[in-house]
């Protein structure tokens, strides 16, 4: 028996993750409906979805309503490079809180299935190594990420109320850092900007000493992630950490980017930017438990497509 394709709604659907996303959505054979308002979010990143029969782009900001009829809708719409966040953080903050009141609302209305793109932010400057779903975090509420990291955690709240008082269908997932095809190339996140300084032989800026610790997760293994938590029992609710749990050095990544790229760039070494964590490693063991779930591509594989896609920005 033939089954009914589902109506997906995707807010930031024409951002990094949520370009990619969408397309996988297509793939298996849903109806998409992608929203995004374009402050991060770039046409060019879904323009190759446009003619696809079961593909939808709609410019709105969901900070204000949206009345459409969707079975599961994904909440990604939010800035998430400091660059970007920090750019206008009034309106960060909005996108986070007010957004999710109005996902929540429409889902609500509709009966949706609704899943929170939440972050490892909401952990702050950890204490706690590698962070567990159950770490409260350590966040700076008055800091120049707190609109962010703040927001985001706001976010959740909203979530688990809407669970709690009106049975809601919820998921949220706690996004460590991705990378892959796509980035803005302006988001001045540290792959990127890694990788578009290797390409043109400048200089690799590191800030502090290099020794912070990240852990980077392949796009298509986070949106695989994503699927699965949206495909899961109603019971699994999250929070659910996806990340790689693969953790290095902000300067051993400079240092296979520069390999990788073939130069000899150097490093160009900046102080810590403010509340800036100094480790950053996601447990995943209820992933894995709950979901099956786990990374599979491996750092360099994943670069070297980030890299190749990057040339043309060169």
């Amino acid at each position: 028996m033939k089954t009914v394709p589902k109506r997906v709604l995707v807010t930031g659907g024409a951002g990094f993750v949520g370009s990619h996303l969408c397309e996988r959505l297509l793939e298996r054979g849903d109806d998409v409906l992608c929203v995004d308002n374009f402050y991060t979010g770039m046409r060019h990143n879904v323009v190759h979805l446009l003619d696809h029969a079961n593909f939808e782009l709609m410019r709105h900001d969901i900070t204000f309503p949206l009345y459409v009829e969707v079975d599961e809708i994904y909440n990604l719409a939010c800035p998430a490079s400091p660059i970007h966040y920090q750019r206008d953080p009034v309106q960060t903050t909005k996108t986070s809180v007010i957004g999710a009141i109005n996902v929540l609302g429409l889902a609500k209305r509709v009966k949706a299935k609704v899943l929170q793109a939440s972050t490892s932010e909401v952990y702050g400057d950890p204490t706690v190594h590698p962070q567990t779903e159950e770490y409260w975090g350590n966040v700076n509420t008055t800091g120049i990420r707190a609109c962010y990291d703040e927001g985001k955690r706001c976010a959740e709240t909203l979530f688990f109320d809407y669970l709690r008082q009106h049975k809601l269908r919820i998921k949220v997932a706690r996004i460590f850092n991705t990378y892959g095809p796509r980035m803005h190339p302006n988001d001045g996140r540290v792959v990127s900007n890694f990788v578009l300084s290797a390409l043109r032989g400048e200089d690799l800026t590191l800030y502090g000493d290099g020794s912070q610790t990240r852990s980077f997760c392949f796009v298509d293994d986070l949106v695989d992630g994503l699927m699965k938590l949206m495909d899961s029992e109603d019971s699994v609710t999250g929070p659910i950490n996806l990340g790689n749990p693969s953790e290095m050095t902000v300067k051993e990544l400079a240092e296979t980017v520069t390999e990788l790229v073939g130069g000899k760039n150097g490093i160009s070494y900046h102080p810590l930017p403010q509340d800036d964590p100094m480790q950053r490693q996601p447990n995943i063991a209820k992933a894995k438990a709950l979901l099956g779930w786990e990374p599979k591509v491996d750092l360099r594989t994943g670069l070297g497509k980030t890299i190749d896609y990057f040339r043309a920005f060169v």
